[in-house]
């Protein structure tokens, strides 16, 4: 009985470790989560000003983009 009780026993601190750690990853991906989510709207407000401030050269931009994506996506 004493074995089986010491065997419960550490089955249940590696539980609680188990617990702690997941509690500790899931705190940290939250944070993180959050962190790329203010940086997609940081990267998003300032791509839209620089469209804003310079609309011929995004035009510019955006059609050689376009241009070598096709080219590329086109090759044989």
């Amino acid at each position: 009985m004493k074995t089986i009780d010491k065997a419960a026993s550490s089955a249940h601190e590696a539980l609680d470790k188990v617990a702690s750690v997941t509690n500790q990853a899931t705190e940290a991906l939250g944070e993180k989560g959050e962190q790329l989510i203010n940086a997609e709207q940081q990267l998003t407000e300032n791509c839209c000003g620089y469209v804003r401030e310079n609309p011929v050269t995004s035009l510019g931009i955006a059609v050689a983009a376009g241009f070598l994506l096709s080219r590329l996506l086109n090759r044989p």
